[in-house]
Protein backbone atom coordinates (compact mmCIF):
# COMPACT_ATOMS: atom_id res chain seq x y z
CA UNK A 1 0.00 0.00 0.00
CA UNK A 2 1.36 3.39 -1.02
CA UNK A 3 1.80 6.14 1.56
CA UNK A 4 -1.02 8.12 -0.12
CA UNK A 5 -3.44 5.18 0.07
CA UNK A 6 -2.45 4.47 3.69
CA UNK A 7 -3.22 8.07 4.65
CA UNK A 8 -6.58 7.90 2.86
CA UNK A 9 -7.48 4.66 4.67
CA UNK A 10 -6.54 6.22 8.01
CA UNK A 11 -8.78 9.23 7.35
CA UNK A 12 -11.65 6.97 6.31
CA UNK A 13 -11.27 4.78 9.38
CA UNK A 14 -11.21 7.86 11.62
CA UNK A 15 -14.37 9.15 9.99
CA UNK A 16 -16.12 5.79 10.48
CA UNK A 17 -15.16 5.62 14.17
CA UNK A 18 -16.19 9.22 14.64
CA UNK A 19 -19.57 8.46 13.11
CA UNK A 20 -20.09 5.71 15.67
CA UNK A 21 -19.22 8.02 18.54
CA UNK A 22 -21.36 10.95 17.46
CA UNK A 23 -24.52 10.40 15.41
CA UNK A 24 -24.59 13.92 14.04
CA UNK A 25 -21.82 14.79 11.58
CA UNK A 26 -21.12 17.85 9.46
CA UNK A 27 -21.41 15.87 6.23
CA UNK A 28 -21.70 17.91 3.09
CA UNK A 29 -20.41 21.10 4.69
CA UNK A 30 -17.46 22.87 3.16
CA UNK A 31 -15.53 23.25 6.41
CA UNK A 32 -15.96 19.66 7.61
CA UNK A 33 -12.99 17.75 9.12
CA UNK A 34 -13.04 14.02 9.95
CA UNK A 35 -13.25 13.59 13.73
CA UNK A 36 -10.30 11.72 15.15
CA UNK A 37 -10.98 8.61 17.21
CA UNK A 38 -11.70 9.29 20.88
CA UNK A 39 -12.73 12.92 20.47
CA UNK A 40 -16.48 12.44 20.43
CA UNK A 41 -18.44 10.77 23.24
CA UNK A 42 -21.16 8.24 22.39
CA UNK A 43 -24.75 9.13 23.24
CA UNK A 44 -25.05 6.02 25.39
CA UNK A 45 -22.51 4.03 27.38
CA UNK A 46 -22.25 1.78 30.39
CA UNK A 47 -20.01 2.73 33.32
CA UNK A 48 -19.18 1.77 36.90
CA UNK A 49 -21.76 4.33 38.08
CA UNK A 50 -24.48 3.05 35.76
CA UNK A 51 -25.69 3.94 32.24
CA UNK A 52 -24.69 7.38 30.97
CA UNK A 53 -26.87 9.17 28.41
CA UNK A 54 -26.02 12.23 26.30
CA UNK A 55 -27.63 14.17 23.47
CA UNK A 56 -24.90 14.84 20.93
CA UNK A 57 -22.33 15.31 23.72
CA UNK A 58 -24.60 17.05 26.22
CA UNK A 59 -25.34 14.96 29.36
CA UNK A 60 -29.00 14.39 30.13
CA UNK A 61 -30.35 15.68 33.48
CA UNK A 62 -30.34 12.15 34.93
CA UNK A 63 -26.74 11.60 33.86
CA UNK A 64 -25.65 14.94 35.27
CA UNK A 65 -26.98 13.94 38.70
CA UNK A 66 -24.94 10.73 38.56
CA UNK A 67 -21.85 12.65 37.49
CA UNK A 68 -22.18 15.29 40.22
CA UNK A 69 -22.67 12.65 42.90
CA UNK A 70 -19.70 10.66 41.65
CA UNK A 71 -17.49 13.73 41.41
CA UNK A 72 -18.36 14.91 44.90
CA UNK A 73 -17.94 11.41 46.32
CA UNK A 74 -14.55 10.87 44.68
CA UNK A 75 -13.32 14.29 45.78
CA UNK A 76 -14.58 13.68 49.31
CA UNK A 77 -12.70 10.37 49.52
CA UNK A 78 -9.44 11.95 48.37
CA UNK A 79 -10.00 14.90 50.69
CA UNK A 80 -10.50 12.47 53.58
CA UNK A 81 -7.24 10.65 52.91
CA UNK A 82 -5.30 13.91 52.56
CA UNK A 83 -6.90 15.34 55.71
CA UNK A 84 -5.97 12.44 58.01
CA UNK A 85 -2.78 14.11 59.32
CA UNK A 86 -4.60 17.39 59.98
CA UNK A 87 -7.48 15.74 61.81
CA UNK A 88 -5.04 13.49 63.67
CA UNK A 89 -3.38 16.62 65.04
CA UNK A 90 -6.74 18.24 65.80
CA UNK A 91 -7.73 15.24 67.92
CA UNK A 92 -4.39 15.45 69.70
CA UNK A 93 -4.78 19.19 70.36
CA UNK A 94 -8.34 18.93 71.65
CA UNK A 95 -7.44 16.24 74.19
CA UNK A 96 -4.31 18.02 75.36
CA UNK A 97 -6.38 21.12 76.05
CA UNK A 98 -8.52 19.09 78.46
CA UNK A 99 -5.42 18.66 80.64
CA UNK A 100 -4.55 22.37 80.66
CA UNK A 101 -4.06 25.50 78.52
CA UNK A 102 -1.77 25.66 75.50
CA UNK A 103 1.69 27.20 75.84
CA UNK A 104 1.69 26.25 79.48
CA UNK A 105 0.93 22.58 79.99
CA UNK A 106 3.17 19.56 79.63
CA UNK A 107 1.11 16.36 79.67
CA UNK A 108 3.65 13.87 80.97
CA UNK A 109 3.32 10.16 81.67
CA UNK A 110 5.40 10.01 84.85
CA UNK A 111 4.72 6.31 85.32
CA UNK A 112 4.82 5.53 81.58
CA UNK A 113 1.92 5.10 79.18
CA UNK A 114 -0.45 2.23 79.95
CA UNK A 115 -3.45 0.88 78.01
CA UNK A 116 -5.81 3.34 79.71
CA UNK A 117 -4.30 5.99 77.44
CA UNK A 118 -5.81 5.56 73.98
CA UNK A 119 -3.02 6.98 71.84
CA UNK A 120 -1.78 5.85 68.45
CA UNK A 121 1.05 3.31 68.89
CA UNK A 122 2.47 4.83 72.08
CA UNK A 123 5.26 3.01 73.92
CA UNK A 124 5.62 1.99 77.57
CA UNK A 125 9.41 2.18 77.54
CA UNK A 126 10.04 5.92 77.75
CA UNK A 127 8.55 8.93 79.54
CA UNK A 128 6.41 10.89 77.10
CA UNK A 129 5.91 14.65 77.24
CA UNK A 130 3.19 16.20 75.03
CA UNK A 131 2.95 19.99 74.60
CA UNK A 132 0.67 22.03 72.33
CA UNK A 133 2.12 25.33 71.15
CA UNK A 134 0.12 28.17 69.58
CA UNK A 135 1.81 31.31 68.26
CA UNK A 136 -1.25 33.35 67.28
CA UNK A 137 -0.40 35.83 70.05
CA UNK A 138 3.27 36.01 69.15
CA UNK A 139 6.55 34.05 69.38
CA UNK A 140 6.82 31.35 72.03
CA UNK A 141 9.98 30.00 73.70
CA UNK A 142 10.25 26.35 74.68
CA UNK A 143 13.28 25.45 76.79
CA UNK A 144 13.88 21.77 76.11
CA UNK A 145 15.42 19.70 78.94
CA UNK A 146 18.69 17.81 78.42
CA UNK A 147 18.92 14.11 77.53
CA UNK A 148 15.56 13.87 75.75
CA UNK A 149 14.62 12.69 72.25
CA UNK A 150 11.84 14.45 70.41
CA UNK A 151 10.46 16.56 67.61
CA UNK A 152 8.12 19.41 66.67
CA UNK A 153 5.40 18.78 64.05
CA UNK A 154 3.17 21.52 62.64
CA UNK A 155 -0.65 21.41 62.45
CA UNK A 156 -0.50 19.75 59.03
CA UNK A 157 1.74 17.13 60.69
CA UNK A 158 4.84 18.07 58.76
CA UNK A 159 8.19 17.73 60.47
CA UNK A 160 9.57 21.10 61.59
CA UNK A 161 12.64 20.34 63.70
CA UNK A 162 13.97 17.74 66.10
CA UNK A 163 14.63 18.57 69.74
CA UNK A 164 17.02 16.87 72.13
CA UNK A 165 19.55 14.23 71.15
CA UNK A 166 18.86 14.38 67.38
CA UNK A 167 18.09 18.11 67.36
CA UNK A 168 20.28 21.20 67.19
CA UNK A 169 20.83 21.12 70.97
CA UNK A 170 22.39 17.61 70.65
CA UNK A 171 20.83 16.50 73.93
CA UNK A 172 22.31 19.31 76.00
CA UNK A 173 19.00 21.16 76.22
CA UNK A 174 18.26 24.38 74.38
CA UNK A 175 16.00 27.39 73.95
CA UNK A 176 13.75 26.94 70.91
CA UNK A 177 12.15 30.17 69.67
CA UNK A 178 9.01 29.32 67.70
CA UNK A 179 7.87 32.12 65.41
CA UNK A 180 4.39 32.65 63.94
CA UNK A 181 3.95 32.19 60.18
CA UNK A 182 5.20 35.22 58.30
CA UNK A 183 6.84 36.75 61.38
CA UNK A 184 8.84 39.85 60.41
CA UNK A 185 9.83 41.16 63.84
CA UNK A 186 13.21 41.19 65.50
CA UNK A 187 14.76 37.84 66.35
CA UNK A 188 17.06 38.04 69.38
CA UNK A 189 20.24 36.02 69.60
CA UNK A 190 20.72 33.01 71.84
CA UNK A 191 17.84 30.91 70.52
CA UNK A 192 17.35 28.00 68.15
CA UNK A 193 14.94 29.67 65.74
CA UNK A 194 12.01 27.68 64.37
CA UNK A 195 9.83 29.02 61.54
CA UNK A 196 6.78 26.75 60.99
CA UNK A 197 4.02 27.52 58.50
CA UNK A 198 1.18 27.01 61.01
CA UNK A 199 0.29 28.66 64.32
CA UNK A 200 -0.49 25.40 66.08
CA UNK A 201 2.07 22.67 66.52
CA UNK A 202 2.79 19.64 68.66
CA UNK A 203 6.01 19.27 70.62
CA UNK A 204 6.71 15.74 71.81
CA UNK A 205 9.78 14.30 73.47
CA UNK A 206 10.77 11.24 75.42
CA UNK A 207 12.86 10.99 78.56
CA UNK A 208 14.60 7.75 79.43
CA UNK A 209 14.56 5.47 82.42
CA UNK A 210 17.59 5.36 84.71
CA UNK A 211 18.19 1.92 86.23
CA UNK A 212 14.62 1.07 85.33
CA UNK A 213 13.20 4.07 87.18
CA UNK A 214 11.21 7.02 85.80
CA UNK A 215 12.01 9.44 88.64
CA UNK A 216 15.28 10.94 87.33
CA UNK A 217 13.84 11.58 83.87
CA UNK A 218 10.71 13.20 85.28
CA UNK A 219 12.76 15.46 87.55
CA UNK A 220 14.92 16.57 84.61
CA UNK A 221 11.75 17.68 82.83
CA UNK A 222 10.27 19.29 85.92
CA UNK A 223 13.45 21.28 86.63
CA UNK A 224 14.31 22.33 83.09
CA UNK A 225 11.22 22.57 80.89
CA UNK A 226 10.00 26.14 80.48
CA UNK A 227 7.38 27.58 78.12
CA UNK A 228 6.71 31.30 77.81
CA UNK A 229 6.02 34.10 75.33
CA UNK A 230 9.13 35.76 73.96
CA UNK A 231 7.71 39.01 75.33
CA UNK A 232 8.10 37.49 78.84
CA UNK A 233 11.60 36.12 78.33
CA UNK A 234 12.78 37.79 81.49
CA UNK A 235 10.42 35.59 83.54
CA UNK A 236 11.26 32.17 81.95
CA UNK A 237 8.13 30.54 83.33
CA UNK A 238 8.39 26.82 84.14
CA UNK A 239 5.86 24.57 82.42
CA UNK A 240 2.97 23.08 84.37
CA UNK A 241 3.35 19.29 84.50
CA UNK A 242 0.19 17.16 84.50
CA UNK A 243 0.69 13.43 85.08
CA UNK A 244 -1.47 11.43 82.62
CA UNK A 245 -0.37 7.94 83.70
CA UNK A 246 -3.33 5.75 84.59
CA UNK A 247 -5.88 8.38 83.56
CA UNK A 248 -8.42 7.19 80.94
CA UNK A 249 -8.01 9.49 77.97
CA UNK A 250 -8.46 9.41 74.22
CA UNK A 251 -6.02 11.07 71.81
CA UNK A 252 -7.25 9.22 68.71
CA UNK A 253 -9.20 11.15 66.07
CA UNK A 254 -12.76 10.20 65.06
CA UNK A 255 -13.24 8.58 61.67
CA UNK A 256 -16.98 9.20 61.19
CA UNK A 257 -18.75 12.36 59.97
CA UNK A 258 -17.28 14.42 62.83
CA UNK A 259 -13.96 14.02 61.01
CA UNK A 260 -15.10 16.77 58.62
CA UNK A 261 -16.07 19.11 61.44
CA UNK A 262 -12.59 18.84 62.95
CA UNK A 263 -11.02 19.46 59.54
CA UNK A 264 -13.12 22.58 59.05
CA UNK A 265 -12.10 23.83 62.49
CA UNK A 266 -8.42 23.66 61.56
CA UNK A 267 -8.91 25.18 58.10
CA UNK A 268 -10.62 28.19 59.68
CA UNK A 269 -7.84 28.65 62.25
CA UNK A 270 -4.69 28.16 60.23
CA UNK A 271 -3.14 30.11 57.31
CA UNK A 272 -3.43 28.46 53.89
CA UNK A 273 0.32 28.73 53.36
CA UNK A 274 0.76 25.63 55.49
CA UNK A 275 -0.77 23.48 52.76
CA UNK A 276 -0.92 23.57 48.96
CA UNK A 277 -3.55 24.84 46.46
CA UNK A 278 -4.58 21.38 45.24
CA UNK A 279 -5.25 20.01 48.73
CA UNK A 280 -7.08 23.15 49.80
CA UNK A 281 -8.99 23.04 46.51
CA UNK A 282 -10.19 19.51 47.27
CA UNK A 283 -11.35 20.66 50.70
CA UNK A 284 -13.11 23.67 49.16
CA UNK A 285 -14.82 21.44 46.56
CA UNK A 286 -16.64 19.63 49.37
CA UNK A 287 -17.56 22.80 51.26
CA UNK A 288 -14.60 23.29 53.62
CA UNK A 289 -12.94 26.62 52.81
CA UNK A 290 -11.33 29.27 54.96
CA UNK A 291 -13.63 32.19 55.76
CA UNK A 292 -16.79 30.35 54.69
CA UNK A 293 -19.32 28.41 56.79
CA UNK A 294 -19.33 24.64 56.54
CA UNK A 295 -23.01 23.85 56.11
CA UNK A 296 -23.57 20.96 53.67
CA UNK A 297 -27.09 20.25 52.42
CA UNK A 298 -28.65 16.80 53.07
CA UNK A 299 -27.32 15.40 49.77
CA UNK A 300 -23.75 16.52 50.44
CA UNK A 301 -23.92 15.49 54.09
CA UNK A 302 -24.85 11.96 53.03
CA UNK A 303 -21.94 11.90 50.55
CA UNK A 304 -19.50 13.10 53.22
CA UNK A 305 -20.71 10.49 55.71
CA UNK A 306 -20.27 7.79 53.07
CA UNK A 307 -16.82 9.08 52.12
CA UNK A 308 -15.75 9.04 55.78
CA UNK A 309 -16.74 5.39 56.10
CA UNK A 310 -14.99 4.42 52.88
CA UNK A 311 -11.97 6.53 53.81
CA UNK A 312 -11.56 4.86 57.19
CA UNK A 313 -11.69 1.40 55.62
CA UNK A 314 -9.28 2.51 52.88
CA UNK A 315 -6.79 3.75 55.47
CA UNK A 316 -7.06 0.44 57.33
CA UNK A 317 -6.49 -1.54 54.13
CA UNK A 318 -3.43 0.55 53.29
CA UNK A 319 -2.07 0.13 56.79
CA UNK A 320 -2.74 -3.53 57.48
CA UNK A 321 -2.31 -5.18 54.08
CA UNK A 322 -0.79 -2.63 51.72
CA UNK A 323 -0.21 -3.45 48.08
CA UNK A 324 3.37 -3.74 46.89
CA UNK A 325 6.44 -5.43 48.37
CA UNK A 326 8.36 -2.16 48.44
CA UNK A 327 6.49 -1.36 51.66
CA UNK A 328 8.36 -4.18 53.43
CA UNK A 329 11.80 -4.37 55.02
CA UNK A 330 12.65 -7.58 53.17
CA UNK A 331 10.80 -7.23 49.83
CA UNK A 332 12.57 -10.15 48.16
CA UNK A 333 11.06 -12.66 50.59
CA UNK A 334 7.70 -13.57 52.11
CA UNK A 335 8.61 -11.64 55.26
CA UNK A 336 5.75 -9.73 56.87
CA UNK A 337 7.96 -7.09 58.52
CA UNK A 338 6.72 -3.69 57.34
CA UNK A 339 8.31 -0.28 56.98
CA UNK A 340 6.84 2.40 59.27
CA UNK A 341 7.70 5.16 56.81
CA UNK A 342 6.68 4.10 53.34
CA UNK A 343 8.28 6.81 51.22
CA UNK A 344 10.49 8.18 53.99
CA UNK A 345 9.52 10.71 56.61
CA UNK A 346 8.44 13.09 53.83
CA UNK A 347 6.26 10.33 52.31
CA UNK A 348 7.63 10.72 48.79
CA UNK A 349 8.16 8.03 46.16
CA UNK A 350 10.82 10.32 44.70
CA UNK A 351 11.75 13.96 45.35
CA UNK A 352 8.72 16.13 44.75
CA UNK A 353 6.31 13.20 44.26
CA UNK A 354 4.03 12.32 47.17
CA UNK A 355 3.58 8.72 48.24
CA UNK A 356 -0.12 8.98 48.96
CA UNK A 357 -0.55 5.46 50.32
CA UNK A 358 2.40 5.79 52.68
CA UNK A 359 1.14 9.06 54.13
CA UNK A 360 -2.44 7.83 54.61
CA UNK A 361 -1.25 4.68 56.35
CA UNK A 362 1.19 6.40 58.69
CA UNK A 363 -0.99 9.24 59.84
CA UNK A 364 -3.90 6.86 60.47
CA UNK A 365 -1.80 4.50 62.58
CA UNK A 366 0.90 6.59 64.23
CA UNK A 367 2.04 9.93 65.62
CA UNK A 368 5.27 11.84 65.41
CA UNK A 369 7.16 12.48 62.19
CA UNK A 370 10.93 12.87 62.32
CA UNK A 371 13.96 11.78 60.31
CA UNK A 372 15.28 10.23 63.53
CA UNK A 373 12.71 7.44 63.23
CA UNK A 374 13.43 6.73 59.58
CA UNK A 375 16.92 7.73 58.45
CA UNK A 376 20.06 5.74 59.18
CA UNK A 377 21.42 7.05 62.48
CA UNK A 378 23.72 4.38 63.89
CA UNK A 379 23.52 4.34 67.68
CA UNK A 380 21.01 7.20 67.70
CA UNK A 381 17.31 7.63 67.09
CA UNK A 382 15.13 4.55 66.73
CA UNK A 383 13.71 2.07 64.24
CA UNK A 384 10.21 0.58 64.13
CA UNK A 385 9.72 -2.64 62.18
CA UNK A 386 6.16 -3.82 62.64
CA UNK A 387 3.70 -6.38 61.36
CA UNK A 388 0.00 -7.23 61.40
CA UNK A 389 0.54 -10.61 59.69
CA UNK A 390 2.04 -13.91 60.75
CA UNK A 391 4.70 -15.91 58.88
CA UNK A 392 2.05 -17.19 56.44
CA UNK A 393 0.66 -13.74 55.72
CA UNK A 394 -2.47 -14.18 57.85
CA UNK A 395 -3.90 -11.59 60.30
CA UNK A 396 -3.23 -12.36 63.96
CA UNK A 397 -5.99 -14.16 65.85
CA UNK A 398 -6.25 -13.05 69.48
CA UNK A 399 -7.46 -16.52 70.51
CA UNK A 400 -4.31 -18.30 69.28
CA UNK A 401 -0.70 -18.44 70.44
CA UNK A 402 2.22 -17.11 68.38
CA UNK A 403 5.98 -16.97 68.85
CA UNK A 404 8.56 -14.38 67.77
CA UNK A 405 12.24 -15.28 67.97
CA UNK A 406 14.78 -12.46 68.16
CA UNK A 407 18.21 -13.85 67.24
CA UNK A 408 21.11 -13.21 69.59
CA UNK A 409 22.83 -9.86 69.74
CA UNK A 410 19.82 -7.66 68.98
CA UNK A 411 21.58 -4.67 67.35
CA UNK A 412 20.76 -1.86 69.76
CA UNK A 413 22.92 0.48 71.81
CA UNK A 414 20.11 1.15 74.26
CA UNK A 415 17.29 -1.42 74.34
CA UNK A 416 14.58 -3.22 72.35
CA UNK A 417 10.89 -3.69 73.05
CA UNK A 418 7.87 -5.47 71.60
CA UNK A 419 4.44 -3.87 72.13
CA UNK A 420 1.02 -5.16 71.05
CA UNK A 421 -1.75 -2.89 69.78
CA UNK A 422 -5.49 -3.12 69.17
CA UNK A 423 -6.32 -3.05 65.44
CA UNK A 424 -9.44 -0.96 66.11
CA UNK A 425 -7.91 1.83 68.21
CA UNK A 426 -4.31 1.45 67.01
CA UNK A 427 -3.48 1.87 70.71
CA UNK A 428 -2.13 -0.48 73.37
CA UNK A 429 -4.20 -3.62 73.67
CA UNK A 430 -6.34 -3.42 76.82
CA UNK A 431 -5.98 -6.69 78.72
CA UNK A 432 -5.09 -7.61 82.30
CA UNK A 433 -1.50 -6.53 81.68
CA UNK A 434 -0.51 -3.02 82.71
CA UNK A 435 2.18 -3.21 80.03
CA UNK A 436 1.22 -5.23 76.91
CA UNK A 437 4.88 -5.68 76.03
CA UNK A 438 8.18 -7.48 76.40
CA UNK A 439 11.46 -5.62 76.58
CA UNK A 440 15.17 -5.93 77.26
CA UNK A 441 14.51 -3.34 79.96
CA UNK A 442 12.78 -6.14 81.88
CA UNK A 443 15.51 -7.99 83.74
CA UNK A 444 13.20 -11.02 84.10
CA UNK A 445 13.03 -11.67 80.35
CA UNK A 446 14.41 -15.14 79.69
CA UNK A 447 17.25 -15.58 77.21
CA UNK A 448 17.79 -18.87 75.39
CA UNK A 449 21.06 -20.78 75.60
CA UNK A 450 22.08 -19.54 72.14
CA UNK A 451 21.47 -15.91 73.15
CA UNK A 452 18.16 -15.57 71.30
CA UNK A 453 14.92 -14.41 72.91
CA UNK A 454 11.46 -15.90 72.36
CA UNK A 455 8.42 -13.67 72.80
CA UNK A 456 4.96 -15.27 72.97
CA UNK A 457 1.57 -13.76 72.17
CA UNK A 458 -1.70 -15.39 73.17
CA UNK A 459 -4.55 -15.61 75.73
CA UNK A 460 -2.41 -17.66 78.14
CA UNK A 461 1.30 -17.63 78.88
CA UNK A 462 3.29 -20.76 78.03
CA UNK A 463 4.40 -22.38 81.26
CA UNK A 464 7.43 -20.65 82.70
CA UNK A 465 7.45 -17.91 80.05
CA UNK A 466 5.31 -15.29 81.79
CA UNK A 467 8.05 -12.62 81.49
CA UNK A 468 8.29 -13.26 77.73
CA UNK A 469 4.54 -13.23 77.08
CA UNK A 470 2.07 -10.58 75.88
CA UNK A 471 -1.61 -11.28 76.52
CA UNK A 472 -4.11 -11.17 73.64
CA UNK A 473 -7.92 -11.40 73.57
CA UNK A 474 -9.93 -14.12 71.80
CA UNK A 475 -11.98 -12.59 69.01
CA UNK A 476 -9.89 -9.39 68.84
CA UNK A 477 -7.25 -8.62 66.23
CA UNK A 478 -3.85 -7.17 67.05
CA UNK A 479 -0.60 -6.00 65.54
CA UNK A 480 2.81 -5.35 67.03
CA UNK A 481 5.83 -3.08 66.77
CA UNK A 482 9.43 -4.08 67.44
CA UNK A 483 11.25 -0.98 68.67
CA UNK A 484 15.02 -0.68 68.37
CA UNK A 485 16.48 2.22 70.37
CA UNK A 486 19.98 3.23 69.29
CA UNK A 487 19.96 0.82 66.31
CA UNK A 488 23.37 -0.48 65.21
CA UNK A 489 24.87 -1.31 61.82
CA UNK A 490 23.69 -4.97 61.66
CA UNK A 491 20.12 -3.68 61.58
CA UNK A 492 20.77 -1.32 58.72
CA UNK A 493 22.84 -3.72 56.60
CA UNK A 494 20.29 -6.49 57.34
CA UNK A 495 22.90 -8.94 58.59
CA UNK A 496 20.59 -9.26 61.60
CA UNK A 497 16.85 -9.60 61.12
CA UNK A 498 14.02 -10.67 63.40
CA UNK A 499 12.27 -13.98 62.92
CA UNK A 500 8.76 -14.15 61.54
CA UNK A 501 5.89 -14.52 63.99
CA UNK A 502 4.73 -18.13 63.79
CA UNK A 503 1.45 -19.73 64.83
CA UNK A 504 1.93 -22.23 67.67
CA UNK A 505 -1.58 -23.62 67.99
Amino acid sequence: MTRRWAFAAHVLLGAMIGSLASPVQADGYKMATPIAPGVATPDSMDSSIGPLKLRDGFPTPETKEKIWDNLDRSRALQAYLLAIPIVNQAGMRDTLMKFGPVNRTNVIWENLVDPKTVELTANDNTIYSFIWIDTKQGPVVVEIPPKVLGTINDFWYKWVVDVGITGPDKGAGGKYLILPPGYAGDVPEGYIVVRPTTYGMWTVFRSFLVDGKTGPGVEDVRNNLKIYPLADADKRTPATLVNASGIPSNFVMPTDYSFWELLNQVIQEEPPEGSDPTTLGLFASIGIEKGKPFNPDPRMKAILADAANIGAVTARALALDIRGRDAFFYPDSKSSWRLPFFGGYKFQSQPGVSNLDGAAFYYFFATGVTPAMEEKMVGQGSQYPWTALDAEGRPFDGGKTYKLTLPKDVPVKDFWSVIVYDVQTRSMLQTNQAAPSASSQNKDVKINADGSVDVFFGPKAPEGMESNWVETIPGKGWFMILRLYGPLEPWFDKSWRPGEITLQQ
